[in-house]
């Protein structure tokens, strides 16, 4: 087998990391890194179990197109909705480093499921950049997830992230299918603006209600 895909496990666990580091600015104190590790590496095997299905059924048509999303979310859903992570906040940020997790495997895979070979430099440099948007992507939808499991609105937030991988699927599967993986770049924009929905909308909430909880403590102390 060309070396290729097996190289380029690291394109995608390196940008992974990166995005972490960066996703976890201005929350220290909110979680423990020895989970957020565990977190990532699992992400990492849910990831692979997930992309060997893929590899599989990618010929399956309009019901790949509809059921792997299902497989992905739930896969994150079975990980992050155990007893010791329901209705905490920090469930939230550990959805994050296992999402990422998740989507750093599909750098290779997209490189096997795509056939491409050493030489091809700009497929390669357009998968790698397409998959990035995926690992943006998976890494939104593993903040949506443990959000809902943190809230009680699991299965809102579970739909949200199943609705939003339609569009990723639907352009995984034309890309691969019809051999035009350059166009796997429009991922980047799609998975930027989701996972910046996710950053600067969703996981900030959890701040802001650490902050009223410390508050409405406080003040029941001083009522004291």
């Amino acid at each position: 087998m060309d070396a290729l895909p097996q190289a380029s496990l690291l394109l995608g666990i390196i940008p992974a990391l990166i995005l972490i580091y960066i996703g976890l600015r201005g929350y220290e104190g909110h979680y423990k890194d020895k989970t957020i590790f565990l977190t990532f590496i699992v992400g990492i095997a849910a990831g692979v179990i997930a992309a060997l299905i893929e590899l599989f059924t990618v010929n399956a048509g309009i019901a790949f197109i509809v059921l792997f999303p299902v497989l992905e979310q739930l896969l994150k859903t079975m990980i992050l909705n155990i007893g010791r992570l329901q209705r905490k906040m920090e469930t939230t940020i550990y959805g994050l480093s296992l999402g990422l997790g998740f989507g750093s495997i599909f750098t290779p895979v997209s490189m096997i499921a795509a056939n491409i070979q050493i030489g091809e430099t700009i497929l390669v440099a357009s998968v790698i950049i397409g998959s990035l948007g995926i690992i943006l992507f998976q890494g939104a939808t593993g903040v949506f997830i443990g959000y809902g499991v943190y809230s009680g609105e699991l299965s809102k937030y579970f739909m949200l992230a199943f609705l939003l991988q339609i569009p990723v699927t639907v352009w995984f599967f034309l890309t691969i299918f019809f051999k035009v993986e350059y166009l796997q770049i429009g991922l980047i924009v799609y998975g930027l603006i989701v996972y910046w929905y996710a950053i600067k909308r969703i996981m900030p909430q959890i701040l802001s209600q650490s902050k009223s909880r410390k508050r409405s403590k406080k003040i029941g102390t001083n009522i004291k």
